[in-house]
């Protein structure tokens, strides 16, 4: 069955294996998540596990936000994601999901919203070429022909300036590297969409659900220093003394 949690993306790295191999990956902070609602065709006509994840001060939240997470005893949150699909049966209102539901090697795919860009033009925002720059050309970063001389009006889908970014997009059949449950981290092979400190959506993968690729063991660079102890005389300490002087 689908499985899910909502992390938080911190940011890009990259990781040896022990074959000497490296790997980029994104490092996304997955505090346990806690459910919050469990939806039933009954009471909503459909299915799903509704998950609360980044705890806030309670002043900052409103007093629906607060009565609905009191049903499920717990703190009011930032962040309320469904989860589709999934077996409710295997859920209970206020159960903490944590980071090992997921395994290294696993299939996922992640959803975020990528980064804001403001107003561009059509170079950068769809990545047309621009005209010629001198030889008295007046034609250099403009958005192009509008289209026929009938029917007068501007197609749909025409490629034009505008707002660019902000779009919630999916990044199908990522490799799950590694699960730190100790740090609360999951390791995903390559970049998914969004800036540092966005909220993140890890989902069993849709084209490829339950397939788990054999995981490569991860160099560990921390290593376990053992003081020497040295034994230094008097003698020896008093001869430092008298040079030193």
């Amino acid at each position: 069955m689908k499985k899910g949690i909502l992390g938080r993306k911190l940011g890009m790295t990259q990781v040896f294996t022990k074959s000497g191999k490296l790997i980029p990956v994104t490092v996304i902070e997955v505090e346990p998540n806690v459910v919050t609602q469990i939806k039933t065709i009954e009471n909503d006509g459909y299915e799903a596990v509704q998950l609360g994840f980044d705890t806030k001060r309670e002043k900052l939240a409103t007093k629906a936000s607060i009565g609905h997470t009191n049903k499920a005893n717990t703190t009011p949150k930032r962040f309320f994601r469904e989860i589709r699909g999934v077996e409710i049966n295997n859920y209970s209102l206020g159960q903490e999901i944590s980071c090992d539901i997921f395994e290294a090697g696993e299939v996922v795919d992640v959803t975020g919203t990528t980064k804001g860009h403001g107003f561009q033009g059509v170079i950068k925002r769809h990545g047309q070429s621009r005209g010629p720059m001198g030889h008295g050309s007046h034609y250099h970063r403009r958005p192009g022909s509008m289209g026929t001389m009938r029917p007068m009006r501007v197609f749909k889908g025409k490629k034009l300036p505008g707002h660019m970014g902000v779009l919630t997009v999916t990044i199908q059949n990522l490799e799950i590297v590694s699960v730190d449950k100790e740090n609360n981290v999951i390791l995903v092979k390559g970049n998914v969409p969004g800036p540092k400190k966005s909220l993140v959506i890890i989902k069993s993968s849709v084209k490829n659900p339950g397939k788990v690729n054999p995981a490569e063991e991860l160099n560990s660079y921390v290593e376990e220093v053992t003081p020497v102890e040295t034994e230094v005389s008097t003698e020896e300490v008093a001869e430092a003394a008298e040079s030193a002087e």
